[in-house]
């Protein structure tokens, strides 16, 4: 007897499962920058993957590490000479920045 070939199944014949959602569109612009409007100004915004381990940025949200092996944040102003005001931010230290309390900056 011979063995069974192996056949790719189509989508919609995965064992009666439905075809997988497609993928968001921000795994397709992880790495690519966008802009964002915030109420302090229009913001350039880059999702970094994360795989330089010898690099450690300083969050200024929280003030804490971040090490360059994990995902994060980069933003800088979306004006001529911004770039020099790269910084790099945890995710939810960027989301949640215009929430902190008086006394504190938010950049």
């Amino acid at each position: 007897m011979s063995p069974r070939r192996a056949r790719r199944a189509e989508p919609s014949d995965r064992r009666g499962r439905a075809a997988p959602p497609p993928r968001p569109l921000d795994a397709v612009l992880h790495g690519m920058e966008r802009v964002e409007e915030w109420p302090d100004g229009d913001w350039k915004v880059r999702r970094v993957a994360g795989t330089a381990p010898g690099k450690v940025y300083r969050c200024p949200g929280c003030e804490q590490e971040i090490v360059g092996a994990l995902p994060h944040v980069v933003s800088w102003p979306n004006w001529t000479g911004g770039e020099g005001e790269r910084r790099h931010w945890h995710t939810a230290c960027w989301r949640k920045r215009a929430d902190r309390g008086p006394g504190r900056s938010r950049y």
